[in-house]
């Protein structure tokens, strides 16, 4: 445990150095422009209305680009200057410094997903609406689900980031595959399985009630393909990891 924590906070060391942190910001940032945009009205159901209307920039594109930009980052430095034979030359196993970047990728997103509803809030009170409606246990789930539906992409793109020694050619692929986003969330064949739309869907899903296109899926039902694809993209990445050649 003492080796894993101490990898972990290397691991933020190293992302001291780089601007991860106002990238993070720049996601909340935009989404309160569509915020303080939108007409409201005094209607108890305000707060909701805000929250979906930013959800829709946020949850569709920034936080799936965001997600793959956060595990290109957390590699950058061991694809520069053989850094790679540097960091598994260590008495350190391959499971642990693996697991820790994923840790980091993980809390960078969670930190996305806290940004995120304090500028709702932030509109919501510039807005003039009601603290007292805030449906608190409402938001907390949606940013709770939106947080667990980007650990597959996360895997995903960790793993991706491993392999690829390019820095920006994993960004590109992700930026190429969360475009469709706005298409694949309607298919009810694709858009439960698609890791770069899981977000939108269960951030859109829980606590609602939508009955078209993968929207109308039971949330039960995107959170257990949601678990099943992060154990297997986990486990290909790491299997991976641990063959890779120094």
């Amino acid at each position: 445990m003492k080796t894993w924590i101490a990898a972990i906070r290397s691991e933020k060391i190293k992302l001291r150095r780089s601007y991860v942190l106002g990238l993070a910001v720049i996601d909340p940032l935009l989404c309160v422009l569509i915020g303080l945009m939108s007409d409201l009205g005094t209607a108890p159901e305000a707060w909701n209305m805000l929250f979906t209307i930013m959800i829709a920039l946020h949850a569709l594109f920034f936080l799936p680009i965001l997600t793959g930009i956060f595990a290109a980052l957390v590699c950058r430095y061991e694809h520069a200057g053989g850094g790679w034979k540097q960091i598994l030359s260590l008495p350190v196993t391959r499971n642990v410094l693996y697991t820790s970047k994923f840790v980091i990728v993980a809390s960078l997103v969670a930190l996305n997903q806290v940004l995120f509803f304090a500028t709702v809030l932030g509109v919501g009170l510039i807005k003039g609406l009601d603290v007292s409606l805030i449906p608190w246990g409402d938001f907390g789930m949606k940013l709770l689900a939106g947080f667990v539906a980007c650990l597959p992409l996360a895997a995903l793109q960790l793993f991706v980031s491993a392999w690829w020694s390019s820095f920006a050619a994993p960004m590109v692929l992700n930026v190429i595959f969360t475009i469709p986003n706005m298409l694949v969330v309607n298919s009810e064949v694709f858009g439960p399985y698609y890791p770069w739309a899981q977000p939108m869907l269960v951030m859109m899903r829980a606590g609602g009630e939508y009955d078209f296109g993968a929207f109308g899926l039971p949330l039960e039902t995107l959170l257990i393909t949601i678990g099943g694809s992060s154990l297997v993209f986990i486990l290909a990445g790491l299997t991976y990891f641990n063959r890779k050649a120094v």
